[in-house]
């Protein structure tokens, strides 16, 4: 198992479900896991804050998984940039990006995005750095700021 920081490992931030059940290759190439040790620094981070362990449910994807998902081509998955993730011994998915946003962990994108049946946080750390905080929904799309978005 390599160990990315003190509380991530490169398998936790390249697991996927469907990759499994549909037979994907997952795997980085250099630039990618380059990238994987990057955003594990910033998780570390994030994680130091809110004092609880994480649940990510999404890092890398490689392009073939990230098509099988619906992502966007241009999403930063693709280049290890980005993970979504829970953390609810701290609180909410709302509560979480709360704290991030209000802290000082440089990021270039925090997402409040909330699905029909679950919410979770996207964090992206690349490469422009914006410190861009926004709320997705599938029918209100991207909005600026937390904000709630489904009923």
């Amino acid at each position: 198992m390599t160990r990315l920081t003190n509380n991530f490992t490169l398998a936790e931030l390249l697991r996927s479900d469907t990759a499994t059940a549909r037979g994907i290759d997952n795997m980085p190439g250099s630039v990618e896991r380059a990238n994987l040790d990057r955003l594990a620094a910033v998780l570390q981070e994030v994680r130091d804050m809110l004092g609880h362990p994480m649940l990510v449910s999404s890092g890398y994807r490689s392009p073939a998984l990230n098509r099988a998902v619906g992502g966007s081509p241009t999403s930063d998955h693709v280049r290890g940039l980005a993970a979504d993730f829970t953390c609810p011994g701290f609180g909410s998915v709302r509560d979480v990006c709360e704290a991030i946003a209000a802290s000082s962990i440089a990021f270039d994108q925090l997402i409040y995005e909330q699905g029909a049946r679950s919410e979770w946080v996207h964090l992206g750390v690349g490469p422009r750095m914006r410190r861009q905080v926004l709320s997705w929904s599938p029918t209100w799309r991207y909005q600026a700021g937390i904000q709630r978005l489904v009923a």
